[in-house]
């Protein structure tokens, strides 16, 4: 169940310890609010309804990881900046998830 659910959500086993310090650029999705009260550490906060406008800027980036509160719409990041062309995108589910490797 929890493995389809991943799969569905764009989440993958990957090892975002070692993406992270090959220097992989961490996005969080969620509101400004959201963002404000709490992140990942060192993490850019770039809501959901601008990734498509931000996708030729982060086309620069060897590696992007996405994140958000449950991992939905960072799943849903992920598709779309892979629907621009960057296939060098990994949803890390939520961001307390995503920090715990920094």
């Amino acid at each position: 169940m929890i493995t389809a659910l991943k799969r569905l959500l764009g989440i993958t086993s990957v090892d975002l310890a070692k993406l992270i310090q090959e220097g992989a650029i961490i996005i969080d999705v969620r509101s400004k609010g959201e963002f404000a009260s709490g992140h990942a550490k060192g993490s850019v906060n770039i809501p959901l309804e601008q990734i498509e406008a931000n996708a030729s800027k982060l086309k620069k980036h060897s590696h992007i990881i996405t994140c958000c509160r449950s991992g939905n719409r960072s799943g849903m990041a992920k598709r779309t900046l892979e629907a621009k062309g960057l296939s060098n995108v990994t949803n890390g589910g939520t961001w307390q998830n995503v920090n715990q490797y920094l």
